[in-house]
C-alpha cells in the first residue's frame, strides 16, 4: 500500500509538495477549510476594487484535476495527533503516514487581539471584500453627511503596518480616491480624503535597501498618502487610533503589521519562535518527529545571513518543492538533502506604475521595477485564466485609472437580518 501524505493547507507552500510528488507511489490529501487556492500577494487589489475575487483564486481541486494521485478534502482543521498519526477535522479523522503542516499565518495583534473587530486585515477573500465594502461605504456615506467633522472622519483611512502590504494597500487607495473616481461625487471631492500609513519602525519596507525605502516612501507622497514612522498604535477603536498622544479620528482603520502563525501550528508540540513559527529540521521536518513536516508561514527557518525566511511565496513555494524531494528520497531509501533557499530577491508596487525591486544584486525603482512586479505576479498566478484576466485588466487601469470592481456586496445586511 502506498504511503499516505496529508498536507494541512492549499496555499503555494501545500500546493507545491503536491506537484512535486506527480510521479510519486503516495497518495495525497489535500486538507483546507476553503475550496481554493489564492493568490494572497493581490487580495490589496480586490480590497480596493483592481480585480475580482476569482481574478486571484482557482479551485483546487481544478489544480489537480490531472493528477491522479491527489485527493481534496473541505474542512477545519482541529487537532493533530502526533502519536496516533490521526488529523482531527471538522468532517471526522485523517490517517496519515507523512504529515505536512502549511497552515499559514494570521495577522498578529500582538496581545491586542480586541482590536481585530476594528481594524480589518488581509488573508482571506472574505477580508478583501469586506475591506472594499468598508471603504466604498465610507464615500458613499461622506456624500450625504453634513456635518464636516464626521465627513472628514470618514474620508481618513489609517493603515498599521509598512511592509509591503501596507505600502501596495496605501498607493492603491490614493489611486482610487484621488484618481479612479475623483468625477463621480458630487457633494465632496474624493482627493481630499487622508490617507495614513504608520510604521512602528524608523523606516517603511524594511527588508529592502534603506535606499529604495527612501524612494517608495517619496512615491507615496507624491501620492498623497501620509507616512509616520517611529510611532506604534497604542489604542484604537471605532472613531480611529492613538498614536503617542495624538488621536486620529478615522472611521476605517486596516491592520497590515505583522504576522504568526496560525493555532494548528502551534499545536504540534515542537519547539516556536515569538511569532509562534515552528523550528525545524535542515530538512524541514520536526527533530522529534521526522514523518511530520512544517513549512512556509509556519515554519521558522533561517536563512544565509542567520535570520529566519520572510512569509512569503517563494519561501513557501521553495520549501514545498524540498518537502516532496526528501519524501521521494525517504522512498528510495536515500540521504534526505537539506533545504536551502535560493533568495531572488524583493518587490514592491507603489501604485500603478511605480515599484521598487532588488533582484539579481540590482537596486531598482520606477517603472521598470513595476513591470518587473507585474511579470512576476502573472507568474505566480496558478490559472491560465487568471493570467490572461489579470494582465487586461492592468493594462486597462494603466491607461485608464479605471478600477470598475466597485460593488458593495449585501453582506452587511443579510447579516443584520440574520441577527
Amino acid at each position: 500500500m502506498a504511503d499516505r501524505v496529508v498536507i494541512l493547507g492549499g496555499g503555494f507552500a501545500g500546493l507545491a509538495v503536491a506537484g512535486s510528488l506527480k510521479r510519486s507511489p503516495v497518495e495525497i490529501l489535500i486538507v483546507d477549510r476553503q475550496n481554493h487556492h489564492l493568490f494572497q500577494p493581490l487580495l490589496y487589489q480586490v480590497a480596493t476594487g483592481g480585480l475580482a475575487p476569482e481574478d486571484i483564486a482557482v479551485p483546487i481541486r481544478h489544480v489537480f484535476r490531472a493528477q491522479k494521485n491527489v485527493k481534496v478534502l473541505q474542512a477545519e482543521v482541529q487537532q493533530i495527533d502526533r502519536r496516533a498519526k490521526r488529523v482531527q477535522t471538522s468532517v471526522g479523522q485523517v490517517p496519515y503516514d507523512v504529515l505536512v503542516v502549511a497552515t499559514g499565518s494570521e495577522y498578529n495583534y500582538f496581545g491586542k487581539d480586541d482590536w481585530k473587530k476594528e481594524a480589518l486585515s488581509l488573508k482571506a477573500i472574505g477580508d478583501a471584500t469586506r475591506m472594499r465594502d468598508q471603504v466604498l461605504r465610507a464615500f458613499e456615506a461622506a456624500e450625504f453627511e453634513s456635518d464636516s467633522a464626521r465627513r472628514r472622519q470618514l474620508l481618513t483611512f489609517v493603515i498599521v503596518g509598512a511592509g509591503p502590504t501596507g505600502v501596495e494597500l496605501a498607493g492603491a487607495l490614493a489611486e482610487l480616491s484621488h484618481k479612479a473616481i475623483r468625477d463621480e461625487f458630487r457633494n465632496f471631492d474624493p482627493a481630499s480624503t487622508e490617507i495614513l500609513l504608520v510604521e512602528a519602525g524608523s523606516r517603511i519596507l524594511a527588508p529592502f535597501s534603506e535606499e529604495l525605502s527612501r524612494k517608495a516612501e517619496r512615491a507615496l507622497h507624491r501620492l498623497g498618502v501620509k507616512v509616520i514612522t517611529g510611532t506604534a498604535v497604542k489604542a484604537l477603536d471605532g472613531s480611529g487610533v492613538l498614536l503617542g498622544e495624538r488621536k486620529i479620528e478615522a472611521a476605517t482603520v486596516f491592520w497590515a503589521a505583522g504576522v504568526r502563525a496560525t493555532s494548528i501550528a502551534t499545536g504540534l508540540g515542537a519547539e516556536t519562535d515569538s511569532f509562534g513559527r515552528v523550528k525545524v529540521s535542515s530538512d524541514l521536518s520536526l527533530a522529534m518527529d521526522p514523518s511530520v513536516f512544517v513549512i512556509g508561514d509556519a515554519a521558522c527557518v533561517l536563512g544565509a545571513d542567520g535570520k529566519p525566511l520572510p512569509a512569503v511565496a517563494p519561501v513557501a513555494k521553495q520549501q514545498g518543492q524540498h518537502v516532496g524531494r526528501v519524501i521521494q528520497s525517504r522512498l528510495a531509501g536515500m540521504l534526505a538533502p537539506k533545504f536551502q533557499y535560493v533568495d531572488k530577491g524583493n518587490l514592491a508596487t507603489v501604485g500603478r506604475r511605480y515599484a521598487v525591486a532588488e533582484v539579481l544584486g540590482l537596486h531598482l525603482a520606477g517603472l521598470i521595477a513595476w513591470w518587473i512586479w507585474v511579470v512576476v505576479h502573472i507568474f505566480y498566478l496558478i490559472d491560465f485564466k487568471n493570467r490572461i484576466l489579470v494582465m487586461t485588466q492592468w493594462i486597462w487601469y494603466y491607461v485608464t485609472f479605471h478600477r470598475g470592481r466597485r460593488v458593495i456586496s449585501d453582506v452587511r445586511r443579510r447579516s443584520e437580518k440574520s441577527s
